[in-house]
């Protein structure tokens, strides 16, 4: 008998305040978006960095004839500086942070240069004999790749070391900002989203001032006469947690799935599987924020 009347107290409720009740699905449903697709960004910044770090290279360029850097007053690297620049990549100093390493001649670089630009108008420009020669290093730990420059960063015939970690680290410097973006609209539209459950909690209660005088005339408890409102917060916060998680696994399936991923073949993009993983955290945040907001707001303005 309770729990007939409690939920048709919520259906009364969710019909006389119907406008308010889909603004709070609308906003807890924007408010959750991003904080969902911040979720996911930094999902996929983490897979990103497992798979380019274990790819990226750092390349010990040694100098071509005519360069100006200092480390090549000399001219074009001789053979042994190439000899002794091997043997320090294969020195103890460096054995614990280098993996493997492979060296690439002119005839190689040349023939990487032409494959990479075939059909544009640099095809063909840079002759072999100009191309630079270079150690490539494949590193232990991704990570120390600032190791490796260091220790170069002075050794005759060595023109300029270049990681491209760095490149990435930008990249990734930059998704975190977007990231921290994301998070604050979250936090903007959560707050949003708790303000306007706390009214729409308040303008129901004041609607059925008479019914819940009433129910505390014939001894009702406290939370008896509460929870049919904390539920109607609930219940839309709820829907706008779903749309949330069902929009962004929609733009997950057509945009990264169906679209990105066949672009960026060979990277790991997030799934549908990872949507389906976030949306419950996205529903308990969503209930939580509806639940602790209208408990709060009915034991301020209700005084039951």
């Amino acid at each position: 008998m309770k729990t007939s009347f409690i939920f048709s107290e919520v259906l009364t409720g969710l019909r006389r305040n119907l406008s308010m009740i889909i603004s709070v699905v609308l906003v807890t449903f924007v408010s959750l978006l991003f904080i969902g697709s911040a979720v996911l960004l930094q999902m996929q910044i983490g897979g990103m960095k497992d798979y380019w770090y274990d790819r990226v290279q750092v390349a010990v360029f040694l100098c071509p004839p005519d360069s100006e850097a200092p480390t090549c007053a000399e001219g074009e690297v001789t053979q042994e500086q190439k000899d002794a620049i091997e043997a320090a990549l294969g020195s103890p100093d460096l054995d614990d942070y280098v993996e493997e390493v492979h060296f690439e001649d002119k005839a190689t670089a040349h023939r990487l240069f032409e494959e990479q630009f075939a059909g544009t108008s640099l095809e063909g420009t840079v002759p072999e004999d100009q191309m630079q020669e270079s150690f490539r290093i494949q590193l232990a730990d991704p990570e120390q790749y600032g190791i490796i420059s260091e220790y170069f960063s002075a050794t005759p015939g060595v023109e300029e070391v270049v990681d491209q970690n760095r490149l990435l680290d930008q990249l990734f410097r930059i998704l975190n900002i977007a990231t921290a973006v994301a998070v604050g609209i979250a936090g903007i539209m959560t707050l949003c989203a708790v303000l306007l459950i706390a009214t729409t909690i308040r303008l129901s209660a004041f609607t059925r001032r008479r019914e819940t005088g009433i129910m505390r005339l014939v001894g009702a408890s406290n939370l008896f006469i509460q929870l049919p409102f904390i539920l109607e917060g609930v219940l839309a916060a709820a829907v706008g947690s779903l749309l949330a998680g069902g929009v962004l696994g929609l733009g997950v399936h057509f945009g990264v799935s169906g679209w990105l991923q066949s672009r960026l073949a060979g990277v790991t993009l997030v799934t549908v599987g990872d949507v389906a993983l976030i949306t419950p955290l996205l529903l308990v945040v969503g209930v939580v924020m509806a639940g602790a907001s209208s408990w709060l707001t009915l034991r301020r303005y209700m005084k039951v």
